[in-house]
């Protein structure tokens, strides 16, 4: 079974939300430099210090109008990654690996993903993965000076897309390290009821999960009610077909905790209530692999 973890992109919220996470024993949280408005590291860094135990990942990437501004005057972008507000160039993220563990109160990054980089190659698939490979370079590089304990890639539509595999991203790290040995250590991808083709695939053991598990890295779920939505969206009888007592936020949460491959769940939530109902379906034992493949099948249809 996975473990939950905080995700911070929707919270609204952010030192409420990873109190009360932490409070219930999570001790994962995942944030960006882009979110709460450009505050979400900065209001982290309280708790994180309060809590030294807890891992927090992050990325680079994405940024606020202000965050563009301030970089594109320091020359570590160019105006058109400005203006698009998205950048993995590795003067600037190299530049962002120390803006993060500033803001985050960390002299070291336990894990740095690269946020959405099919962001704004428009289908040059060449182009990107020649991005994503120099990208890693620079993350081995702080891997190496201690900045970072490993690197992965957090995307929305990166896999479902055909932008890159997990094959690609393992083949970058190695070109990148120089070896089989790199710090390539995990992958986000979104995994819900809504968006189940990642999950149903790996029930068979296929698809990005199943390969990214294989390969030993971290896979975390994002997203797991989509944005809230499955909470309405979950009628009682499907709740029920998940599992016997189950609410629909619950049961929703069930199948994506019960997923083979994945390492764990980010889940945004505010209140200690939301995280023990969490908690406590974390807890229990995994919905069996034939239901969970006909969960898939019957949703599928």
């Amino acid at each position: 079974m996975a473990v939950v973890g905080l995700g911070t992109y929707r919270c609204r919220d952010v030192p409420t939300a990873v109190r009360a996470a932490i409070a219930t024993g999570v001790r994962m949280i995942d944030t960006a430099p882009v979110y709460a408005r450009g505050q979400a590291q900065r209001e982290l860094a309280p708790a994180l210090r309060a809590c030294p135990r807890a891992s927090v990942s992050t990325k680079v990437g994405h940024m606020t109008s202000w965050q563009a501004e301030a970089a594109q005057r320091s020359g570590l972008i160019t105006a058109s990654e400005a203006a698009r507000r998205h950048s993995i160039a590795p003067a600037y993220l190299t530049h962002q690996i120390t803006v993060n563990a500033n803001e985050l109160a960390r002299s070291r990054l336990d894990l740095l993903y690269l946020h959405n980089p099919e962001h704004d190659t428009h289908g040059d698939r060449s182009r990107l993965l020649s991005q994503i490979t120099q990208a890693f370079e620079a993350c081995e590089h702080a891997s190496h000076q201690g900045l970072i304990d490993g690197y992965g890639v957090a995307t929305w539509n990166g896999f479902t897309d055909g932008a890159f595999t997990v094959k690609d991203l393992l083949s970058a790290a190695r070109d990148a390290a120089g070896s089989n040995r790199s710090h390539l250590k995990g992958i986000q991808l979104p995994g819900s009821l809504v968006r189940l083709a990642p999950l149903a695939e790996a029930v068979n053991g296929l698809g990005p999960i199943a390969e990214a598990a294989e390969a030993g890295l971290q896979v975390w779920a994002s997203a797991p009610l989509h944005g809230g939505e499955l909470v309405d969206m979950v009628t009682r009888d499907l709740a029920e077909f998940i599992g016997p007592n189950l609410a629909p936020a619950e049961a929703a949460l069930a199948v994506v905790a019960s997923t083979p491959g994945l390492t764990g769940v980010l889940l945004s939530a505010s209140g200690e209530a939301h995280w023990r109902v969490a908690q406590d379906v974390f807890r229990r034992p995994s919905i069996p692999r034939l239901h969970l493949r006909e969960i898939c099948r019957v949703l599928c249809a």
